[in-house]
């Protein structure tokens, strides 16, 4: 019997699940999962979800201030989600540092520390644990002295080569390159209702930072994220790891038809393929020459901090905190 292209993909890169929903989770049986506070937002207003706020709510009264207490229950929200999510998978889920601390070194350290203390009282290692972290100059730092500490880390929101090379000079055990976020923005710029799979702007994004991590042989891991359609996956086919939405795992689990390695760490390997100098004059001066990288790691941060506070507002409300 001819394999689906969800099962084709499995056999030559670690599929990841982008949600917070454990229901899908049963359902898909992924390797790892991720999360962060716009699916965490969406997913909490299920019935589902209820014990793992009220649970949150009870441990968060330990707080001696509101200000204090909302913030651990976010926390601990987020960790009674992720424990739940990882009885159902093999390997590791992904929790998110407060995006409001995307450029505080220090703060996304000590968040990072918190989450982590909170797993290990729900009996749960940092091994099967990654935070994630913004790809800003200050999350690269961050993530440094994390891993140093044996903390695994998923830079997220990284859409350009000069936060790739930081990232994985800072030995970050992920990085989480946003295809489709490129896509939009490139139809936008460019007005054009889209691109040849192989020409997507997203796709060749990834690809060209997959080439450089084997050539150059970083041990950091890429895993696409973020996609518009399944094609966009499937030109990425051989990615280390792809993190793909309930809705597209659905569409690969339904198509037949022959899956295609793009990516092969042996070719990359093979490529002529020169070294970038990578410090902070230098990802800044890229950084801000990429417009598309700019504004997009720039309102990412906005509107997963937006979410996180939305989320906040909702638990004020409903259990009346401060």
């Amino acid at each position: 019997m001819e394999k689906n292209k969800l099962d084709q993909l499995k056999s030559m890169t670690t599929i990841v699940i982008d949600t917070g929903d454990i229901e899908a989770i049963k359902e898909y049986s992924p390797t790892d999962a991720t999360t962060n506070p716009s699916l965490i937002l969406s997913a909490v207003e299920k019935p589902a979800y209820k014990p793992l706020m009220e649970e949150a709510y009870h441990y968060s009264q330990k707080a001696k201030s509101s200000g204090e207490q909302i913030s651990l229950f976010l926390d601990k929200l987020f960790v009674n989600v992720g424990c739940e999510i990882l009885k159902l998978i093999p390997g590791r889920v992904s929790t998110e540092v407060d995006a409001r601390l995307s450029f505080d070194v220090e703060g996304s350290i000590q968040k990072a520390q918190s989450l982590i203390a909170l797993y290990k009282e729900m009996g749960i290692e940092k091994e099967r644990i990654l935070i994630k972290l913004a790809s800003t100059w200050e999350g690269g730092l961050a993530a440094k002295q994390l891993e140093k500490m044996g903390i695994h880390c998923n830079m997220t929101l990284l859409f350009s080569m000069p936060q790739a090379i930081h990232c994985a000079e800072a030995q970050a055990t992920l990085i989480s390159p946003f295809v489709g976020r490129i896509l939009d923005w490139y139809k936008k710029h460019d007005n054009v209702p889209g691109y040849a799979p192989a020409e997507d702007p997203g796709v060749k994004s990834v690809t060209t930072i997959y080439h450089y991590f084997k050539k150059f042989s970083y041990k950091t891991q890429i895993m696409g994220a973020s996609f518009r359609n399944k094609e966009e996956i499937l030109e990425l086919a051989g990615c280390d790891l792809l993190t793909i939405s309930p809705h597209f795992l659905q569409e690969l689990h339904d198509a037949s038809g022959n899956v295609e390695q793009k990516l092969d760490a042996a070719k990359s390997k093979q490529l002529n393929i020169e070294p970038i100098k990578m410090n902070e004059k230098a990802f800044r001066l890229a950084l801000n020459d990429d417009a598309m990288a700019t504004e997009k790691l720039s309102e990412g941060i906005r509107n997963f901090a937006k979410d996180a506070q939305k989320l906040e507002k909702m638990l004020r409300t409903t259990y009346k905190i401060g």
